[in-house]
């Protein structure tokens, strides 16, 4: 969710028209329906810019960029969050999204991967294998959680347990992920599994955002029996605001998924459409 050449989406609604206006009328109308409906996502590229004023919802970034930073920005852009409208049905005001890696294969060069864990896939011993790689994303999700509440973190009151949000796992090609081989993709989404873990054991609701090629490079195939099944998907792509709402009606990254929420790049700002039907579920 950064500034590149990336992704982006929007949240925007239609809304009928009474009776046959004019075209003259018309214009102002669907205007004012499009900054009620549309959603914004910002994080630590967005520190010291002007926030639109309109954003029916708002999803903010807790990390700056990696998955071991927290976002410099984060108090203001919280405070910035509480503000929107909470005019789209379904999608609360105030969102979060986690940036997420594996970097098991160069884990001699960082100092956060773990020695020692009990998980699902066994005891974590420290080597690259699907136990550590699933501690590796509980204590980073742990870590954002704690950064995410802080008192520090925040200017204005919010709510204060994880079952309050909506937490969103950025799955991005930019960020350091293991590579080669189904094993080492299966390792990545045992990593997204510990961030899941950690979140709805603590009653949080949890969707993933990508792209389509995105996620099957770094993820591939999700089993039924994974714990990403089922979860909601925010997609990202889109080209503009009617792109948008086409995009709706892709599949979702994960299997017995929905996709709730497209987003697009407008003035080098994210913007999110909110797709019918896409109710966050909790």
């Amino acid at each position: 969710m950064r500034h590149r050449s990336r992704w982006a989406i929007t949240v925007t609604a239609v809304a009928g028209l009474v009776g046959l206006p004019t075209a003259a009328s018309a214009a102002p109308v669907e205007r004012e329906t499009a900054r009620s409906s549309t959603g914004y996502d910002v994080s630590h590229p967005q520190c010291g810019a002007d926030l639109p004023d309109d954003a029916a919802f708002a999803v903010v970034g807790v990390n700056g960029g990696l998955a071991t930073r927290t976002n410099p920005c984060l108090a203001r852009q919280l405070e910035w969050g509480a503000g929107s409208s909470g005019e789209v049905p379904g999608q609360p005001p105030l969102q979060l999204y986690l940036n997420t890696a594996n970097p098991g294969q160069v884990r001699d060069q960082v100092v956060t991967w773990p020695a020692d864990g009990e998980t699902p896939y066994g005891d974590c011993d420290g080597t690259n294998s699907m136990a550590c790689s699933w501690q590796y994303g509980w204590e980073r999700a742990r870590t954002s959680v704690q950064w995410f509440f802080r008192p520090a973190a925040r200017s204005v009151p919010l709510a204060s347990r994880p079952e309050h949000y909506t937490w969103w796992l950025d799955v991005e090609t930019m960020n350091t992920w293991q590579q080669g081989s189904d094993d080492a993709r299966a390792r990545n989404r045992a990593a997204l599994e510990g961030m899941t873990e950690y979140l709805t054991e603590r009653d949080g609701r949890v969707g993933v955002y990508s792209t389509g090629y995105q996620w099957g490079r770094i993820v591939g195939e999700v089993p039924e029996d994974s714990n990403l099944a089922d979860l909601d998907s925010w997609l990202a792509g889109a080209d503009e605001r009617a792109d948008a709402r086409k995009r709706c009606a892709e599949d979702p990254l994960v299997p017995g998924g929905r996709v709730v929420m497209v987003q697009w790049v407008e003035d080098d700002l994210d913007h999110n459409h909110a797709c019918r039907g896409g109710t966050a579920r909790g």
